[in-house]
């Protein structure tokens, strides 16, 4: 079906995307003095220190069934004390800029594996842009019924990555983006602000589905630098 087919294109690449974005903010933040994640055990890439059982399974699964254009999800947060860095205010941006680089890093290195797959294997990626068979995959060879699912994984992976750096960037707190913008104001304002974070999740829910022209920006941004990935691809 076409759910199942779904899933099983788009399950590894949301799973590599949260898991790393999440290992990122603790393996840098330990680089800064802090700890506190090595110690609670998740500067691993293994998914069961990481996996939320509705941001990591259901929620994915809910809007890959649905068909949703926006499919996101969660894992655990890795635990970060930011009192325990050398510089709190300075490195606090360093660790929250950890976690969309990370995915802007796997958007690419998923660019750069298609590029290279269509090099060796043309008819992969344009058997990927086709809803071919599996009979008819296997009558065109190894290669190609082994690439073509590959191709589908990794161009889910840009559209995943895309998703998840540009969502986390949104500068309310406690999203990555609104850590960084904490960090950089001046303190009074920086304390201010930091004050949001309890209605942060509710009002980036607001922004991204219930507000016709931020959601308009927040697809158009995704569509930038999803944009800007297959090119380098070349599809």
């Amino acid at each position: 079906s076409t759910i199942a087919r779904n899933v099983a294109i788009y399950a590894v690449p949301v799973m590599i995307a949260i898991i790393f974005h999440e290992v990122a903010h603790g393996w840098v933040a330990e680089k800064f003095g802090d700890s506190t994640a090595r110690r609670a055990g998740r500067i691993t890439l293994n998914p069961i220190s990481h996996i939320d059982p509705i941001g990591t399974v259901l929620l994915p699964l809910v809007l890959i069934a649905m068909g949703s254009k926006i499919l996101f999800g969660w894992a655990k947060p890795v635990p970060v004390n930011f009192a325990a860095l050398r510089n709190p205010k300075r490195d606090m941006i360093w660790v929250s800029l950890a976690g969309p680089g990370t995915n802007f890093t796997l958007g690419l290195i998923s660019a750069l594996l298609i590029k290279l797959i269509i090099i060796f294997e043309p008819n992969a990626i344009i058997l990927a842009n086709k809803d071919v068979s599996p009979e008819v995959l296997r009558q065109m060879g190894v290669a190609v019924s082994v690439l073509v699912p590959i191709v589908l994984m990794l161009i889910a992976s840009i559209y995943i990555n895309c998703v998840l750096m540009v969502l986390n960037l949104i500068p309310v707190p406690p999203l990555d983006g609104g850590r960084v913008l904490v960090g950089l104001l001046p303190e009074e304002l920086a304390y201010r602000y930091s004050k949001v974070e309890p209605f942060g999740i509710l009002i980036v829910v607001l922004l991204v589905f219930m507000l016709p022209l931020s959601q308009q920006v927040f697809h158009a941004v995704i569509s930038i630098f999803a944009n800007f990935f297959f090119f380098i691809a070349a599809i």
